[in-house]
């Protein structure tokens, strides 16, 4: 798609004046030129251009506010000195993957007083020999090269510190960690709720069991009486039979 057009697209019915950002990645230039982009966008202050085969930045329209300008995988190799002009407040200049070779490419941005993030990362200006001294010597306004500082130390990341400001005011992070706590509170009570469920469980087992030997002791008893009565109806039976015999002996005498 054409850099006019997707212009035009992410517009969507706002005029140009009321757009703060702007991302037209991966489109095409027809002449590696800056293509739709004018003046009226005064309010930018982000603006993105990725791969979309810029080879210079001359026709680049005035952006007074534009703070972060995202230009990697182009073919851009120098005449840098059209940002100082256009665009004089910028703080953070990505230009990795582009055909920036030597420190003569760079110099232009010693204009960028604001300037603290450069990234030139994958253009071979980075084989140089001392790259990363030669820059923050020839640029001391900038902080960050390549994502690091002069002592190695990685750079903020933007979303991360906005988030850490969240959490100081009691949401976000800190909001997250309650939640957890409240997780594992309920996560506890559900554990002992099924401990003490287990444990009910198992003392009505134990009772019916106690219950069951109970009655079958119960059972054993009242057989082993019924059958005592039995042996004692048999005795008397016997007993009664004895006496018939006897009464019939005397009878005959």
């Amino acid at each position: 798609m054409e850099m006019k057009k997707r212009i035009s697209l992410e517009l969507r019915n706002r005029t140009p004046a009321e757009v703060t950002e702007l991302v037209v990645d991966n489109c095409r230039t027809s002449d590696g030129e800056v293509e739709g982009l004018t003046d009226d966008f005064k309010e930018l202050e982000f603006l993105s251009m990725v791969n979309v085969g810029l080879t210079s930045l001359a026709k680049l329209p005035s952006l007074p506010k534009l703070r972060k300008l995202e230009l990697s995988d182009n073919n851009i190799s120098g005449h840098l000195e059209t940002l100082s002009e256009k665009s004089p407040n910028l703080t953070y200049l990505n230009l990795s993957g582009n055909k920036i070779k030597e420190l003569s490419n760079v110099e232009a941005l010693q204009n960028l007083k604001n300037l603290k993030s450069l990234d030139l990362f994958n253009c071979e200006i980075t084989t140089l020999e001392e790259y990363r001294e030669s820059i923050f010597e020839l640029l001391p306004q900038v902080t960050y090269l390549d994502g690091f500082d002069q002592e190695d130390n990685e750079a903020p990341d933007s979303e991360a510190d906005a988030d850490d400001d969240e959490g100081e005011d009691g949401a976000g992070p800190t909001g997250d960690y309650d939640d957890e706590d409240d997780d594992e509170e309920e996560e506890e009570e559900v554990s002992e709720g099924r401990e003490v469920g287990l444990s009910y469980l198992m003392k009505e087992k134990i009772q019916d069991e106690e219950d069951d030997d109970d009655y079958a002791e119960e059972e054993d008893g009242k057989e082993e009486k019924a059958g005592v009565k039995v042996e004692k109806r048999k005795r008397d039976a016997e007993d009664e039979g004895e006496d018939d015999d006897d009464d019939d002996d005397d009878d005959d005498d």
